[in-house]
């Protein structure tokens, strides 16, 4: 552990074990005497940056679902109203914290020549947080683009145990190689750290946790430690003990909640590798132990770990990739048995587009849960959702036309101040999203960027104060 004067605790200090790293949260003592930290927590380097992508567009990107406002709201500004069969409606309580940039179009994911035509699905992805175009190839060869959530990295992620955070819920095998001559990156990698470079995602939460809380120790004290019934929390048990000695009573009671959730987590992870190995015949068979077989019970372990990770600012970047392009995994929650893929290609037909809604719904659904965890975890007098700026979108907008127009984006969160929230804005027709992404990076310290990608220049992510937003979308 990081020496402690029983005055002041570091932002950096750690409590050590066998096979265990536990990096702390914010806490009253990290503060040093005579000193405010609100303006350093609420500056650029410490806004965190969450990058989600949603596969395979969404209802509201084809015209009549666009006409329904199944994605983008009838009204522009800060009066709008979600129609009751909007994939947003699920995300009503947190609108003060919803940017929602609508009718922005991802033109470097089209084919630039007939080889490339067909390819979409399997260069989409690359493509979401680059907005470039990937370059065609099996081999080694590939080239795209610096990833945004690279670029804040490398800025601001540096001073950080993790640089960035790479996580997915799902991967693809396709016997070695992908369709259309694209290299197999494009289709998997939402992070790349240069052109060359695509950073991959871990999936199951055991792994992450691990990354999280055994960084720095040997495979053979992690493994030690796992073949016991003992928690992480019980291996650091003495050195927890020594710290709260020199802790104030608000302090030991965040000290005290904050290891609950982590033996909560490791609770959780156990539970599913557990029910996985018992000889149970299980839904998703060749899937690992340790990744549920519920999308929905998955999806929420890797929002509370990913809490954990930005409450202990073990990282500030995250990219979340929560489905593969062309998946036909059912969604039994959702109302439809149709599958993800499949329902994507509703044929322009209402009824089947609203089947399409319906899991794009119960999926963007939820996000609602990470939003709910982020409002309610604090980091001295903000939550870490008032310091987070996240991104949800997918580099598609019409699915069954495979079309990369219309493209949905939400930005939620209030980014240290960048982001207002409360905001439904509709770009003119024509405009990069990349453009709403220079003002974004503009806004979370990324002053010198005026150009990302395939941006024409910036996009305005406020509203005129005392506009009525009468206006339709």
């Amino acid at each position: 552990m990081h020496f402690i004067t029983g005055k002041h605790v570091s932002r950096r200090t750690f409590v050590r074990g066998m096979g265990a790293t536990v990096a702390l949260p914010f806490l009253d003592a990290m503060v040093p005497a005579g000193r405010l930290w609100s303006d350093s927590l609420a500056a650029p380097a410490n806004t965190r940056l969450v990058c989600i992508e949603e596969s395979m567009g969404c209802a509201g990107g084809s015209e009549w679902g666009d006409s329904q406002h199944l994605f983008a709201p009838a009204k522009l500004g800060r009066d709008f109203e979600f129609a009751p069969t909007s994939q947003l409606a699920p995300l009503e309580q947190y609108r003060e914290y919803l940017t929602i940039v609508s009718n922005t179009d991802c033109r470097m994911a089209e084919p630039y020549q007939a080889a490339e035509i067909g390819g979409d699905h399997d260069r989409s992805t690359a493509v979401f947080l680059t907005q470039a175009h990937p370059k065609q190839t099996q081999g080694s060869d590939l080239y795209l683009g610096t990833s945004l959530d690279q670029l804040h990295a490398r800025r601001f992620g540096l001073d950080t145990a993790l640089p960035s955070l790479e996580l997915c819920t799902e991967q693809i095998d396709r016997g070695g190689g992908c369709a259309y001559n694209y290299h197999c990156a494009y289709t998997t990698s939402l992070a790349w750290a240069a052109p060359t470079q695509p950073l991959p995602a871990i999936r199951e939460p055991r792994a992450v946790f691990e990354r999280l809380f055994g960084a720095g120790d040997s495979a053979e004290d992690r493994a030690a430690r796992r073949r016991t019934d003992r928690s992480v929390i019980d291996w650091i048990a003495t050195e927890v003990a020594r710290l709260r000695m020199t802790l104030g009573a608000v302090d030991r009671l965040a000290m005290d909640e904050y290891l609950t959730h982590i033996r909560e987590m490791e609770r959780r992870i156990q539970l599913v590798e557990a029910r996985n190995t018992s000889g149970e015949v299980r839904e998703m068979p060749e899937a690992p132990s340790g990744v549920p077989d519920s999308w929905e019970e998955h999806m929420r372990l890797m929002f509370d770990l990913q809490v954990l990770a930005l409450q202990t600012d073990l990282t500030r970047v995250i990219t979340f990739k929560t489905g593969f392009d062309q998946s036909n995994r059912t969604f039994p929650g959702s109302g439809t048995t149709k599958s993800h893929h499949g329902a994507s290609h509703h044929g322009n037909v209402p009824a089947d587009i609203m089947d399409y809604n319906l899991i794009n719904t119960y999926r963007l659904s939820q996000v609602g849960y990470f939003l709910e965890r982020m409002k309610n975890t604090m980091e001295g007098d903000a939550s870490l959702l008032d310091r987070t700026a996240i991104v949800w979108g997918s580099p598609m907008g019409d699915s069954n036309l495979h079309n990369h127009r219309k493209c949905p984006l939400i930005l939620m969160g209030h980014a240290n101040g960048a982001l207002e929230g409360n905001l439904h804005l509709r770009a003119p027709g024509g405009t990069p999203m990349a453009n709403a992404f220079v003002s974004l990076m503009q806004g979370i310290g990324h002053d010198e960027m005026h150009g990302f990608g395939d941006s024409t220049g910036e996009f305005a992510l406020t509203f005129p104060r005392g506009a009525s937003g009468d206006g339709e979308a």
